[in-house]
């Protein structure tokens, strides 16, 4: 009888072991942990976003992602405070089999610990569950739950190995994805085909069919769609003269450009300034807002949610949503479906959920707006003039200072315009006072009321910008000092639950305070308060009048 050899030692492929597994936690007294093995270590993130730092490099991370460092990397983590930041940090050790020195020979080596590169994966929560259940029965009370830890460590690196092949396989094989990038990043400059097929990794011959069946669009149409694009946003901009447009978009002069300008649009330059768009797309919903009170309903909006401003002033008839966490291709499908005209975004919004203009040029122009660097006001006059809606923008603002005029000195002339005002805004992960923005504005700009004197200082220093500052329980009677009035607005957890507020409530920080001890603390509702964008602000400056009169 032939003797019988196990399967998973003659196939000379290694076997796993956890060599050891910690939990870490970066707080803003440790904000940062070290990472230095000797073996291959997986890191988990369980809550929380911070940074890795590898030498020079910095790599974000964010809530369910997985990093796999190589053996002997020295790494920090580091939490973007004031949220801590939770990781498991998983020692895995490949161990060779030894059969004879025939087999030792032929041993191959392990694909995840010989590894040279950092991997980070994005939104891997079953990974990370695997990790916290790992850790939770990091000693076993039985054989049964040691044989159970084993399956689920062997399911993790079975995972492992299966994002990496796949980015081995994604390598390999022609990439459109590279050469698109190419152009949506030089398209100023002169670009030949052959560039083109060059990055894409396929011959010349079949690369404009290719680039065709996955854009929808010939290399030639997708550059010149590009550049137009480009040309609409300085146009709108209003900056540049049209010759200095076309050098910046990669056309000889002006002439060549308003003839590829209306071979594009049907339109000259110059009458797509004097025209308006009516197809436009909005990335976040304060966008929407703003859009919707210039009598613009967007056409399609990336966000969240399907939530929007309900008021009477505003009736959008129809709005396609698009989940922000859908791929670029997907977003670009819907929106060139609904023939959008323009896109409208906050930097910020685009960074934070790993976009970019370039990404999205190709559909439509892309117009740019700061959400934190600029007030709602500057937000509305930018987007109206984008829409070419200025001075509808300007009659609204003009009618809403007579309201704010109005309001401060009904105000002014009630006990109310003597007090001092403190703002707080409880959430989950801690307290935050509030300054010029959301709540804020309305309290302090629109009614000129008095805050306390270190978040005055704060606006005088950041004007709108200033938007919130975490606070601890001890720092409670700092901010709010003896100011004769609170206003709270509690946010719930992510299951609805407010919980987390009676902790602070029940405080004796709290319940020191003087307006505490004089019962003047109004509790406000998030959704009424937190809106930042015209309509909302309107409809709280209503609101602010009618909860301070009410004391008279």
């Amino acid at each position: 009888m032939d003797k019988v050899v196990p399967e998973w030692v003659e196939s000379r492929f290694p076997l796993y072991a956890v060599s050891s597994i910690n939990s870490l936690y970066c707080t803003s007294n440790l904000p940062e942990h070290k990472i230095v093995d000797e073996l291959t270590v997986l890191v988990a993130i369980a809550a929380g976003k911070g940074t890795l730092r590898i030498d020079d490099q910095a790599y974000k991370l964010e809530e369910r992602s997985i990093i796999l460092l190589p053996a002997h990397t020295d790494a920090a983590l580091v939490a973007e405070l004031p949220h801590p930041l939770h990781a498991y940090k998983l020692a895995i050790r490949g161990i060779e089999q030894n059969s004879g020195s025939a087999a030792v020979a032929m041993m191959r080596s392990s694909e995840i610990a010989s590894n040279a590169a950092v991997h980070i994966y994005a939104d891997e929560p079953g990974i990370v569950a695997d990790i916290e259940e790992l850790y939770t029965h990091r000693l076993p009370v039985s054989e049964m739950r040691h044989v159970q830890n084993q399956i689920i460590f062997h399911q993790l690196i079975h995972r492992l190995l299966e994002r990496q092949n796949t980015e081995l396989e994604n390598d390999e094989q022609p990439s459109m994805e590279r050469s698109i990038v190419y152009l949506e990043h030089h398209f100023t400059e002169k670009i030949t085909r052959e560039q083109l097929a060059k990055a894409a990794g396929v011959s010349t011959s079949h690369f404009s069919v290719l680039f065709k069946q996955h854009t929808g669009f010939s290399p030639s149409e997708y550059l010149s769609r590009l550049r137009v694009h480009r040309a609409k946003e300085l146009l709108i901009n209003g900056s540049s003269t049209l010759r200095e447009i076309a050098l910046k978009v990669g056309y000889k002069d002006e002439f060549y450009l308003s003839r590829r300008f209306k071979q594009h649009t049907g339109i000259s330059p110059s009458d797509f300034t004097r025209g308006g768009v009516q197809q436009v797309a909005v990335l976040l919903a304060p966008y929407a807002s703003h859009l919707l009170l210039l009598g613009l309903a967007p056409t399609v909006t990336i966000t969240e949610t399907s939530e929007y401003v309900h008021t009477v002033e505003l009736h959008p008839q129809m709005m396609n949503f698009i989940d922000i966490r859908s791929s670029v291709e997907q977003m670009k499908t819907v929106l060139l479906s609904n023939h959008v005209e323009l896109i409208i975004a906050a930097t910020e919004h685009l960074r934070e959920y790993g976009l970019n203009a370039e990404q999205l040029r190709v559909v439509a122009p892309v117009v740019e707006i700061a959400w934190m660097k600029m007030g709602w006001k500057e937000h509305l006059r930018l987007i109206a003039r984008a829409v070419q809606r200025s001075e509808r923008a300007e009659q609204w603002l003009a009618e809403f200072e007579r309201e704010e005029q109005l309001a401060r000195e009904q105000i002014k002339n009630s006990p109310a315009g003597e007090e001092i005002i403190s703002i707080f805004v409880i959430k989950p992960e801690g307290v935050f006072v509030y300054g010029a923005r959301n709540v804020g504005y309305v309290f302090y700009r629109s009614l000129g009321l008095q805050p306390p004197a270190l978040i005055e200082t704060e606006i005088r220093k950041h004007g709108d910008q200033f938007h919130s500052i975490p606070v601890g329980l001890s720092e409670l009677e700092l901010y709010a000092g003896s100011g004769s009035r609170i206003l709270v607005i509690v946010y719930p957890d992510e299951k609805g639950s407010t919980v987390h507020s009676e902790q602070i409530f029940e405080s004796s920080y709290w319940s020191g305070l003087p307006a505490v001890k004089q019962k003047k603390v109004d509790v406000l509702h998030v959704d009424d308060w937190v809106p930042y964008n015209p309509v909302s602000v309107r409809l709280q400056l209503q609101r602010a009048v009618d909860l301070l009169t009410s004391y008279q």
